[in-house]
């Protein structure tokens, strides 16, 4: 049976697909939209910790896989309930890529189900605005910050 508890977010960056796959690989640009510190670049067999500054979040970021301009796989969360980020890349025209990111493999009853669903939902949605306004725009939209100005 298909797994049908994911999240799921897309976006059309009007940049070419290695740009665009170099702002999630390379946290010198990452750092531009989502998180605010990283302990190095996405490398296929190694782990990172990404951090959230402003929520004293630090999350560690297991690679599975990276096939260059079209895939990112990513396990993530805390040790004991990790789950699962693919994002993948397509090129649409020279200067035109679309991001989509499913994120599966969630735990526990249906009321946690849904609820980190929903958040993923949203929150890999503000990842794709983001990104674009900062690849396309170069402006620093603060969503994550501003997400939950209050903390968690």
């Amino acid at each position: 049976m298909e797994n049908q508890n994911f999240a799921e977010a897309g976006m059309l960056i009007r940049k070419p697909v290695a740009e665009v796959f170099n702002a999630f690989v390379n946290p010198e640009v990452t750092t531009n939209f989502w998180f605010t510190k990283s302990t190095g670049k996405l490398e296929e067999g190694e782990e990172v910790i990404w951090t959230w500054e402003m929520y004293d979040l630090h999350v560690p970021v297991k690679v599975a896989q990276i096939v260059p301009n079209e895939l990112i796989e990513v396990e993530w969360g805390n040790y004991n309930e990790m789950n699962r980020v693919v994002f993948t890349f397509k090129k649409i025209a020279e200067n035109e890529t679309f991001v989509q990111v499913v994120n599966d493999l969630f735990k526990g009853n249906a009321e946690e189900l849904k609820s980190q669903i929903r958040d993923s939902t949203g929150g890999f949605n503000l990842v794709m605005a983001g990104c674009k306004a900062w690849l396309e725009f170069g402006i620093h939209l603060n969503l994550i910050r501003d997400r939950f100005p209050m903390g968690k």
